[in-house]
């Protein structure tokens, strides 16, 4: 019976007085298969695969290596996701402070995470740091992302409390998918994010962004209503899903009196619900608790 080399260098080391020499056993050649490890591109189709209308993807956001260790040995975590709001809290900055190399520092470390469970990542990448789009996008693909929000409230002209303008706003999403394809991941997934609701437009406004968006390559869309504004409605969600044909990510803030739930989201047919930053404000919660037993010297442990 023939042995693998691997086999009979064992059996020599295990058994140096072995009466046959290795050169007169008959070895043959082992072909080493392929890797099964599944490629940057094989994950970003995996993501886009997830995004089924009526079957929403579900995402517990993260912010650092250790969430994202947490949730990703969840056998019911599907992929990752970081949201901005909470990478920039951990770094010690507000949002919109929130530059692209802490951002990107942030990234890396979720990134070993998600390849070490075979997770898929996608990332809160804001409007894409303004000038350093192309860059930026390439950094964070070379990081192990294979998709990525986008938003449409830019930093420069968001200060004025504006959006990009339909066009740019297209512009900037086609240059991010071109970026994507030179770098080997063609199907990258963009949640391509309007803040139309947040500077005082309607769902109209911000449904006729959501399809221009789509139009340019996105492959879902998230309208964000803002805290200020409550988010959005039952009837904004419904009537943008119908609209969007199923293509929108709905953020599940918290459950308010007559507020939808999972299964009424389920029903409406969104394909993308997440949760931003509300997992690490939670966190919060528990630790001054805990902190505040161990202060009143009552063991918490």
């Amino acid at each position: 019976m023939y042995r693998s080399a691997l086999q009979i260098m064992q059996d020599h080391i295990l058994h140096p007085t072995s009466e046959t020499p290795i050169n007169q056993e008959c070895i043959y050649i082992c072909l080493i298969p392929k890797s099964t490890m599944p490629s940057q591109n094989d994950l970003a189709q995996t993501l886009k695969a997830l995004h089924i209308p009526g079957e929403p993807i579900i995402l517990t956001n993260v912010w650092d290596a250790i969430t994202a260790r947490t949730i990703a040995q969840l056998p019911e975590t599907k992929a990752l996701a970081t949201a901005s709001y909470a990478v920039a809290q951990a770094a010690g900055v507000e949002d919109q402070e929130l530059d692209l190399e802490t951002n990107l520092r942030a990234i890396r470390a979720i990134a070993k995470v998600a390849k070490e469970f075979g997770k898929p990542l996608t990332a809160d990448f804001q409007d894409g740091f303004g000038e350093r789009l192309e860059e930026g996008i390439r950094e964070v693909i070379r990081a192990g992302v294979v998709g990525i929000n986008l938003e449409d409230f830019g930093r420069e002209v968001g200060e004025k409390g504006e959006l990009y303008s339909v066009e740019v706003a297209q512009d900037r999403i086609r240059r991010a998918m071109k970026i994507a394809e030179e770098e080997g991941v063609p199907d990258f997934v963009i949640n391509a994010r309007t803040d139309a609701l947040v500077v005082g437009h309607d769902i109209q406004e911000a449904i006729k962004r959501g399809k221009a968006y789509l139009e340019a390559g996105a492959s879902n869309v998230f309208i964000w209503g803002g805290r200020e504004r409550g988010g959005t409605t039952g009837k904004e969600v419904e009537e943008a899903s119908q609209a969007l044909g199923g293509r929108l990510n709905v953020s599940m803030v918290r459950i308010m009196p007559g507020g939808l739930g999972l299964q009424d989201l389920k029903e409406i047919g969104v394909a993308r619900i997440s949760v931003g930053p509300q997992l690490m404000m939670k966190t919060q919660g528990f630790i001054a608790e805990e902190a505040k037993k161990i202060l009143d010297g009552t063991p918490a442990f």
